[in-house]
């Protein structure tokens, strides 16, 4: 019984900490009616020129190779965490072999995206 008790006192906590600033915000924030609290990007003034531009798509290429390498170094940590604690023979042989094929990967798509002109600025 007192564990269900711990249970709902952290649901409790944690619907607290999710909804209490959106409650709180909507109690304390300036009401107006102005029509720029319509506009999606809302931040006090007025828009200059069309909000509908074009942006290049090497950004969102450059976006997911740094999501790439970031996801490289999540994985390589651990190995690199436990592979000093291997004791079995032939363990440590493939590990080297597994992380070297996963930064093999990675090297051939950064290789890929240099070939496609993704590095030229």
């Amino acid at each position: 019984m007192i564990d269900l008790l711990y249970v709902a006192a952290f649901f409790l906590a944690g619907a607290t900490f999710a909804l209490g600033p959106i409650v709180i915000s909507r109690l304390l924030a300036p009401r107006t009616l102005e029509s720029q609290t319509d506009s999606t990007y809302e931040c006090g003034m007025r828009p200059i020129g069309a909000a509908w531009i074009r942006f290049g798509v090497i950004y969102y290429l450059y976006a997911l190779i740094f999501l790439a390498f970031a996801v490289d170094v999540l994985f390589l940590l651990p190995v690199a965490l436990i592979y000093a604690q291997e004791t079995i023979l032939c363990a440590p042989w493939l590990d080297f072999v597994v992380v070297f094929l996963f930064i093999d990967t990675l090297a051939l798509a950064v290789v890929y995206a240099w070939k496609k002109g993704v590095f030229q600025w």
